[in-house]
């Protein structure tokens, strides 16, 4: 048994949350007065996405679009696309967009760490071995987003993230956290060179992902 996984894991998120919270607030407070001025209303982004054991859940972003576009189209390959707003693009390069996330985190639908949350759509597709994935919560960061994030396709997230959910361990969770933050000061590039080792069609499968 992962005594880890069952009984420290969510608590230290948690605890995590709590320390970091007057920093998560400040850092909110100023997103969302700068992105009502800039851009309008609708601040935060929802939509549903595929929790632990497949449960859907609301996952909430900072809106990085402007509110005259769909916001459903496929994602943008870099930061040209003409949907971002100016700090939409800001947002979306430090990964600042999740901030929000945290949220997830203090109602229990998801950790600090682990496989990235996708859509139902996308989980209906999935055979057994990368279903494995939905065995834990998903996380703010994880192994597939410190492992190269915008040189993968899909189909490697989904391989690294079975991986970290037969494979969790505190310190393997505290090394992904460390990276994650590396990765944030060296500002990686979060766009997909390629979504699909055949590159299929992104779709509903890349709605503001």
């Amino acid at each position: 048994m992962n005594i880890y996984l069952t009984t420290l894991k969510t608590p230290l998120d948690l605890i995590a949350t709590v320390l970091f919270l007057p920093l998560i607030l400040i850092l909110t407070i100023v997103i969302s007065i700068t992105i009502r001025i800039s851009s309008g209303k609708n601040i935060i982004f929802r939509q549903e996405r595929a929790g632990k054991n497949k449960q859907p859940f609301m996952m909430y972003k900072f809106r990085t679009m402007r509110l005259d576009v769909d916001p459903f189209g496929p994602s943008p390959k870099d930061g040209h696309d003409a949907r971002l707003t100016k700090i939409g693009k800001l947002l979306r390069l430090t990964s600042l967009d999740e901030l929000p996330q945290f949220l997830n985190v203090l109602k229990g639908e998801m950790s600090l760490v682990g496989p990235r949350p996708l859509y139902m759509s996308q989980a209906a597709q999935w055979n057994a071995h990368q279903s494995k994935r939905l065995n834990v919560k998903p996380g703010l960061t994880g192994l597939a987003q410190i492992s190269g994030r915008g040189s993968l396709t899909i189909e490697d997230k989904l391989d690294l993230d079975v991986i970290y959910s037969e494979k969790i361990t505190f310190f393997g969770d505290l090394r992904i956290v460390l990276s994650t933050f590396l990765s944030f000061l060296r500002s990686d590039n979060i766009y997909e060179a390629a979504y699909s080792k055949n590159e299929q069609t992104r779709g509903d499968a890349e709605k503001q992902s």
